[in-house]
């Protein structure tokens, strides 16, 4: 994350000059560029936001305790 916000920041500073220098090209590359960085970064907050772990609770081998299985043609 912190390297693709240098990398969203890197792309605000080049787009000015870009502008200026009329490369249309390279605007709509960097606009591009941006809108996918700020994108995956709003992805990125989303899931550091979430709450990751699940508490799936201790298993209960109560009722499988002491069970016998036997293979098929063992009687």
């Amino acid at each position: 994350m912190p390297r693709l916000e240098e990398i969203h920041a890197n792309l605000l500073d080049q787009l000015p000059e870009a502008k200026d220098e009329g490369w249309l090209g390279e605007v709509a590359a960097i606009e591009a560029s941006l809108a996918a960085a700020e994108q995956k970064l709003a992805a990125m907050r989303d899931l550091a936001a979430r709450h990751t772990t699940v508490h799936l609770g201790m298993p209960d081998f109560r009722t499988t305790v002491g069970r016998f299985t036997t293979s098929p043609g063992s009687d």
